[in-house]
């Protein structure tokens, strides 16, 4: 059997951003999702988890979710086995992108959460398919299960994070990079970039899909799990 895989989902995110995933791949191994809210910087996140997962996994994680999967990563490499990063970034927040998060945390704070979440995760970053305004509803039902206080911390703690591109680069295991084609939040072209990045990390687009190909194309994504989880590992 395939080494246990852990799925870190995006900001504002639970276990149901992954339910197509969990239900097809957990035939062939053991899944697990992961809460990545659980500290006020993504250093205390990936602390924390380190006490509860597996003795060594494959770890894949969206957007925020990625962030903290390459911190995991740096503290534990003896513990993960291959990385996946689903439309992410090891780059630090630049200034304005800081900014424009303590905007957004006083919308969350000032009784304007629904707002705060559309600007934080925009319709526009999906692909323009039938199933869009469905993806939406869910992720706006997760975002307000966890509520403006989590909000506030993962916002924090994105403004926090280090960067993480000299941690990438020294990467030694088998390494995915996969992004949907119409993903507006993290575009083709810096994932091409963070690809090259890495050594030997493959890129893999899904056509027709935006930020979160894991509900806008299931079996692409599985699909793509599988090819990764298939990689060899180097001795």
């Amino acid at each position: 059997m395939a080494e246990p895989l852990v799925l870190l989902p995006e900001t504002m995110c639970d276990a149901r951003l992954y339910g197509p995933q969990i239900a097809d791949l957990s035939r062939e191994m053991a899944v697990m999702v992961a809460p990545v809210h659980l500290g006020d910087r993504i250093e205390e996140i990936a602390s924390t988890l380190l006490d509860v997962l597996p003795r060594r996994f494959a770890l894949a994680g969206c957007g925020f979710g990625g962030m903290v999967a390459i911190e995991l990563q740096r503290r534990a490499p003896d513990r993960v086995t291959r990385l996946m990063l689903i439309g992410s970034s090891p780059l630090a927040d630049t200034p304005q992108q800081a900014d424009e998060r303590d905007r957004l945390v006083i919308k969350a704070r000032a009784g304007k959460f629904a707002e705060a979440v559309e600007a934080l995760l925009p319709e526009e970053s999906l692909a323009e398919t039938p199933y869009r305004d469905e993806i939406m509803a869910l992720v706006r039902d997760m975002a307000e299960g966890f509520g403006p206080d989590v909000f506030v911390r993962q916002a924090r703690a994105l403004q926090r994070r280090r960067d993480q591109q000299a941690v990438v680069r020294k990467l030694r295991i088998p390494v995915m990079i996969v992004a949907g084609t119409q993903d507006t939040l993290y575009p083709e072209k810096r994932q091409s970039v963070l690809a090259e990045l890495i050594p030997g990390a493959v890129l893999r687009m899904i056509a027709g899909t935006g930020h979160l190909p894991m509900l806008e194309d299931p079996d692409a994504l599985s699909a793509a799990i599988r090819a990764w989880m298939r990689l060899p590992i180097p001795r």
